[in-house]
């Protein structure tokens, strides 16, 4: 049975309890071995955590400013819904693809988090409003005349890594992963058991307990 009746349950369960390496392992016996995205994509600060839906952006590369400066940006943003992810990708890392307004619309929205296959800027202001920001590292160069937003909503790739709308982003100070829509269920549920398990070897550890007994007994290293 289900830990959680409501999708907010489940993203508060999933930033309270869970954290990426065992959920990772957990992909993994599902035979979904490319969820992680690039590691270069980190944190703004060590103790965010994101969990929620992916709300993916598409961006694309500009040479000169545009009549519509950065294309459908604001319409992206003002289409964020409670606990979605801004999750962007889609251009050459020439500027900074997140910054202050970004970060008060989507916090302004009850948006989760946002996660850009890119750089940030305004890094100050961004912390100071406590809101979930992952990225490549700062960078101050000005997006306007150098990427813009495609189409949003729309499924993506990071690397490799396949994001649809609807999907799970998770993400902590080891980096972030996409759980496909389909196996949420399963997959947070099985995190949780491990997640309790490895609790119970360490104590077990922690007592005298060898690594290879523990590993014999319960599964879990």
């Amino acid at each position: 049975m289900k830990a959680w009746n409501t999708a907010t349950e489940l993203y508060e369960l999933m930033r309270r309890e869970l954290y990426t390496p065992v959920v990772g392992d957990i992909l993994d016996t599902h035979g979904l071995y490319h969820q992680f995205l690039p590691p270069e994509i980190r944190a703004l600060r060590e103790d965010m955590r994101i969990a929620g839906a992916a709300m993916p952006v598409l961006m694309m590369d500009v040479f000169e400013m545009q009549e519509q400066p950065f294309g459908l940006m604001t319409q992206a943003l003002d289409d964020l819904n409670p606990n979605e992810v801004y999750i962007a990708s889609g251009a050459l890392h020439r500027s900074a693809n997140w910054g202050e307004i970004m970060t008060a619309t989507a916090k302004s929205r009850s948006a989760a988090g946002a996660v850009v296959n890119g750089y940030h800027r305004d890094t100050p202001q961004v912390l100071s409003q406590n809101f979930p920001v992952f990225s490549r590292g700062n960078f101050a160069q000005d997006s306007g005349p150098r990427m813009k937003v495609a189409d949003f909503r729309v499924c993506i790739e990071i690397e490799g890594v396949r994001v649809a709308p609807g999907d799970v982003v998770f993400g902590d100070v080891d980096g972030v992963l996409i759980i496909p829509a389909d196996v949420v269920d399963v997959v947070v549920t099985r995190a949780l058991e491990k997640v309790r398990g490895e609790k119970t070897v360490r104590r077990e550890i922690e007592n005298g307990m060898s690594s290879t007994e523990a590993f014999r007994k319960y599964g879990i290293l």
